[in-house]
């Protein structure tokens, strides 16, 4: 199945900056991928190249197998973009603004109106639709702009922060949007929330540099985190030096961290030098009869593993 997106070396320069040096990728229906990387790594300047709005150095984009440089007009009409500060008429109404953009994909009658009031539902504005979009908060000014990426109902999504400035209520609302409309399109999200490429990514890339360092589900990803099979147990205070010293000293531990825990617990972490050691860690703990409060074995964290692909905690 051709994919609704794809780029192929993408390259944008700026003077003597590389700032994108050749991004390729795929994303198919049902899809929604999460595109990371810190600051300055080409994430916004990727986006505007699949969407268009910025001309590639090198290389090419598609949506729905049209080229976006050789096929602008077509590409765009199946493609729904909710740029890096949701730039909008500040003067119009929400409402006016959402009836000028239908007017521009044409839209026309019923089918309109119909449309429109979909994507005022879906993004829960219509309490502000009569007011200047000037006059809105950041959240609802974020949300005019989703509504108008929505509006014709495009098969392929391009969202730059998406819930930029919404309250964890509104952030939970988008998110539960994007599970809803996924199946039938293919989306790309760029974010900085690692817990909202765990909530609704099927797939994650990270870019550093101007390049794509890793390809992979959120859970793959994970796994590159140095925390990826440790145990980590939280104790009273009293008893956490003579735990982690006989927790050290077990065969396959290659080390064991201190860290606060609730309420007066002290945490450790334990390292495996390889394998699984949570039956040993818990073993351990029934022959020296601790007051375990807390013992989970660790599948790895998101964050940790984007730092270490790009650049922030060195690998070890």
């Amino acid at each position: 199945m051709q994919p609704l997106i794809a780029a192929r070396n993408l390259t944008k320069r700026f003077d003597r900056h590389v700032a994108v040096d050749g991004v390729s990728l795929e994303v198919g229906k049902g899809e929604v991928l999460g595109f990371l990387g810190p600051n300055g790594a080409g994430k916004s300047t990727t986006m505007k190249m699949l969407t268009g709005f910025l001309a590639p150095t090198g290389g090419t984009a598609a949506i729905c197998g049209h080229d976006i440089g050789d096929e602008p007009i077509a590409a765009k009409r199946r493609l729904g973009y909710l740029p890096e500060g949701a730039p909008l008429y500040g003067d119009m109404t929400p409402a006016a603004f959402l009836d000028f953009v239908a007017s521009m994909r044409g839209l026309r009658g019923e089918e309109k109106v119909r449309r429109t009031a979909v994507a005022i539902g879906r993004t829960n504005i219509a309490e502000v639709l009569r007011q200047p979009i000037d006059t809105l908060s950041k959240g609802f000014k974020r949300r005019v702009g989703l509504a108008q990426a929505l509006l014709h109902d495009p098969d392929v999504l391009i969202l730059d922060e998406p819930t930029d400035g919404l309250d964890p209520n509104q952030k939970h609302e988008v998110r539960e949007l994007i599970r809803e409309i996924r199946p039938e399109k293919a989306i790309v999200i760029s974010t900085h929330i690692l817990d909202e490429v765990e909530a609704v990514c099927t797939r994650a890339v990270v870019i550093a540099g101007g390049r794509v360092v890793a390809d992979d589900t959120p859970e793959g990803l994970a796994a590159h985190s140095g925390r990826r099979g440790a145990v980590t147990l939280s104790l009273p205070s009293g008893t956490a030096d003579a735990a982690a010293a006989a927790l050290d000293g077990l065969a396959d531990v290659e080390r064991v961290e201190r860290s606060d825990g609730p309420a007066g617990a002290v945490r450790l972490a334990v390292f495996p030098r390889e394998g699984d050691i949570t039956a040993d860690v818990a073993g351990l703990a029934r022959e020296r009869g601790w007051e375990v409060r807390e013992l989970r074995a660790g599948t790895g964290h998101l964050e940790d593993a984007f730092r270490r692909m790009t650049g922030a905690d060195p690998l070890q």
